[in-house]
């Protein structure tokens, strides 16, 4: 293979990136001056970031919504009179009525809750019957025409229904309106927080109660990760405070939220029993909060669950066209798809520099820069994704015999890689999988008869295989570009384009947001310009691993970006066929799949691969696919950990992220130890009581997942909260603000003369256990509003013109950013 110097070429799209950059601000005099004036550099980044949470509602079949809906459906009872008349199989009837009868430990995800609406505070009341109107923009507007499927009467008096996701904004809506004696202050506050829990998709959403600024005064990802903690504290005691208010606990409803990243088992099964338009019915979320017009948001989430229900029927001619199915004989998916259900979490990053450009039309900074630059950059990112996949968030998984139909298993695939790319990933997932007759050498997948591969799993101990990320295999993470649309060349528009020719191609709906593991978020849109990361699962520790992600992704950033202002990078290095989009994005999917290798072709148009491919260990010409090479993980990610820290050494003394690098080595060098996916994998293996998880039958080790995601798991991310909380009682953001008359008010009416630091101590145990009272959680809901608060008023100083750490001066200069730009 030939080095590739990366030096720009003209590709008549744009100006010179020389020519942009200095449009953006970006200087090209002394290194150190550049340094700092590119974006998402020192102090230019901020960060915020979207939680999707699981919910799960426990208790017997007689007191949960989920079943007692079910139950009481025309659906269910149209089934029962039509199997009287012999209209249907008997199992369509008996599959539904096991789902509800076998539910051993009464955990019913999704489900919603039930209570008396008398419970809720007056202003409770108000805000519930804000979010009930058609168009909350337009307070005249009628009611929803949903309405009634949340108000209802119960043993003679008025009750709500409602999804978790929307319990968590009521009940700190009534948090605020139950303490009469609150400050306005305070109640304003709590209410503008109470914005932040969203009602999407099918999960309960959060995201960031204030903006991060990335910068090394105010702790960069750690910072970031103190407000998630921040906001996965106030869930956990606004779970509890409702419980106890109005009065979910003693009519035998637990209510949980927590961290799990795949949709739950029984869900999925459930789904297999029923019809797309009744699952969408049970957990399409109805939006009623986060959206002005809650019930058209409703139909759109209806439409992206039907086009993806239709595109996972559809990827079966996919599938046979690119020679994978070689028969007709396959295992029919069902008519309704649950990947909508997964959870992650998103890591969007700002930049100053690019907002403040476009918002002002004398700087010459156009939408149309902002375009040629976020796509480029998003090319570039692409490539370095891999060092995140397992090793700072993943989604253990575990995949029986009998999962091992390609229509099955390689669900979105089909839309997201060429043929080829296909083919190789498939073959080489087989090849690891423990798919093959010992003795015989003979490697099997599954026939499709359940009562066959059961047998023949069981003859011949085919254990199937064990995922270190299956959530970004079983969901859409990027849609492949069409050779005349590409999603990502630059070009104003182009994303509308291919979402034009996909729905022509029966592939995706044009009204739906472009999928993509790494998004530009744009000005004209968000009102900030930067880009989001998708790719995240679930992390099992916040500062040890969200912190550092959030560190790295602003540096490959930030690093694509001095490349694009240096000359050498253009759109050019990176071709937008589709051929290229997926050589590149395979090594993502085969990262998450956890394969060994990948193959490139050796004269790969894609100049920046070939340049790490350079460097790249143990590459080999391969001996099945003549023109190719063959590359292994572990070494190619050990190649883009040599390239940033030798490209961007500067960039990393800079931003202060010596450490970061330092961790991501060892997570490298010892995964068995420090990657994410291991060290879930361990959680789980470990309430099992077995080593391995490829010795645990597939079902009880996900389900064992989902155990331990709610109970061992939650409750580690609420330790850390917790620790997050003290740590904020007696820190500097929080004394200072207490020279503030509205938030000193606040403290003293939340404390009432107590030490803010002991009473948070004392009651620890308490609500690790669930055992706090009703004064205390509203006590404990203050105090994490003014801690927010406390941040928030110290973020904003930091990124405002005026706003200083102690040790600044005037001009803003610090020994540390000194010490940064040596």
């Amino acid at each position: 293979m030939i080095a590739v110097p990366l030096r720009g070429r003209a590709d008549g799209r744009s100006p010179s990136p020389a020519e942009m950059m200095s449009r953006l601000g970006v200087t090209s005099g002394r290194e150190e001056h550049q340094l700092s004036s590119l974006p998402f550099v020192l102090d230019d980044a901020t960060c915020g970031t979207e939680n999707e949470l699981q919910a799960v509602v426990s208790g017997s079949r007689e007191k949960i919504d989920l079943p007692r809906i079910i139950e009481e459906s025309n659906y269910f009872q149209n089934i029962i009179k039509r199997r009287r008349r012999g209209e249907v199989p008997k199992r369509v009837l008996s599959d539904l009525e096991g789902w509800l009868a076998g539910n051993r430990d009464n955990t019913w995800e999704n489900s919603w809750v039930r209570f008396p609406r008398r419970r809720l505070s007056v202003l409770g009341d108000k805000v519930l019957e804000r979010d009930l109107l058609a168009d909350k923009a337009c307070p005249e507007s009628d009611r929803r025409g949903d309405a009634d499927q949340f108000l209802l009467r119960e043993e003679g008096e008025d009750c709500l229904r409602i999804p978790v996701s929307y319990l968590l904004k009521l009940a700190l809506a009534d948090a605020m309106g139950v303490q009469d004696r609150a400050p306005a202050w305070l109640k304003e506050a709590g209410l503008k927080l109470a914005g932040h829990f969203l009602s999407d998709n099918t999960s309960p959403e959060t995201y960031s109660l204030h903006v991060v600024p990335l910068r090394m005064e105010s702790g960069q990802g750690r910072a970031v990760a103190d407000e998630s903690a921040q906001r996965f504290l106030l869930s956990q005691l606004l779970v509890q405070y409702a419980g106890t208010r109005f009065g979910l606990t003693e009519s035998g409803q637990r209510v949980l939220v927590y961290m799990a990243p795949h949709p739950p088992i029984r869900q999925k099964e459930l789904n297999d029993c029923i019809t797309d338009s009744f699952y969408r019915e049970l957990f399409m979320n109805p939006c009623l909060s986060g959206w002005d017009k809650g019930e058209e948001k409703h139909r759109y989430m209806h439409l992206c669950h039907q086009v993806m229900s239709r595109a996972q029927l559809n990827s079966l001619a996919r599938l046979k066209e690119a020679g994978i199915i070689n028969s007709n004989l396959v295992v029919m998916p069902s008519t309704s798809n649950i990947s909508l259900a997964n959870n992650g979490v998103h890591i969007s990053l700002g930049s100053r520099k690019l907002t403040e450009a476009l918002a002002d039309p004398a700087s010459g900074f156009t939408a149309g820069h902002e375009k040629y630059l976020g796509d480029l950059v998003i090319k570039t990112v692409e490539h370095f994704l891999p060092l995140f996949v397992g090793t700072y968030s993943a989604a253990p998984y575990r995949l029986d015999f009998a999962d091992f139909h390609p229509e099955k298993v390689l669900s979105f695939l089909p839309y997201q890689l060429d043929y080829t790319h296909l083919r190789m990933i498939w073959r080489r997932w087989k090849k690891k999988a423990d798919l093959k007759i010992k003795g015989l050498g003979l490697r099997l997948t599954p026939f499709g008869p359940p009562w066959l591969d059961s047998a023949l799993s069981r003859a011949f101990a085919l254990r199937g295989d064990f995922v270190p990320d299956f959530r970004l295999i079983d969901y859409l993470v990027a849609l492949m570009s069409t050779d005349q649309s590409p999603a990502l060349d630059g070009r104003e528009g182009n994303q509308q384009r291919l979402k034009k020719d996909l729905a022509e191609l029966g592939v995706f709906d044009p009204s739906m947001s472009t999928y993509l593991p790494y998004r530009q978020r744009e000005f004209s849109k968000m009102g900030f310009s930067g880009f989001e990361g998708r790719y995240y699962s679930l992390f099992a520790g916040l500062r040890r691993d969200l912190a550092p992600a959030a560190e790295l992704q602003c540096l490959v950033t930030a690093l694509a970006c001095r490349l694009i202002a240096a000359g050498r990078l253009t759109h050019g290095h990176i071709p937008d066929s589709p051929e290229t989009e997926s050589e590149r994005r395979q090594i993502f999917f085969g990262a998450a799949i956890g394969l060994p290798t990948f193959f490139v072709k050796a004269d790969t148009g894609n100049l920046f691969l070939r340049l790490i491919l350079e460097k790249t260990g143990g590459v080999r010409a391969s001996r099945r696919y003549p023109g190719y090479l063959r590359v292994g993980h572990p070494e190619f990610r050990a190649a883009l950990f040599d390239y940033i820290c030798r490209e961007a050494a500067d960039l990393i003394e800079a931003m202060g992220l010596e450490r970061t690098v330092q961790d991501l080595r060892w997570r490298l060098e010892r995964p068995e130890h420090r990657s994410v996916h291991e060290r879930l994998t361990r959680g789980v293996l470990s309430e099992m009581g077995v080593k391995d998880p490829l010795k645990a039958q597939a079902r009880d080790f996900n389900l064992a997942a989902e155990s331990y995601y709610r109970e061992t798991l939650r409750r580690q991310h609420m330790e850390e909260a917790w620790d997050v909380l003290e740590e904020d009682l007696s820190g500097r953001e929080f004394l200072y603000s207490l020279s503030n008359a509205g938030f000193r008010e606040a403290a003293e009416h939340t404390l009432d003369g107590r030490n803010g630091l002991e009473y948070v101590q004392s009651l620890r145990g308490l609500v690790l256990r669930e055992e706090a009272s009703e004064e205390d959680m509203l006590r404990l809901i203050n105090l994490v509003i003014l801690t927010v608060k406390a941040r928030e008023r110290r973020a904003e100083e930091l990124t405002s013109q005026n706003g200083r750490y102690e040790g600044e001066d005037e001009t803003g200069d610090s020994p540390v950013r000194r010490a940064a730009l040596r």
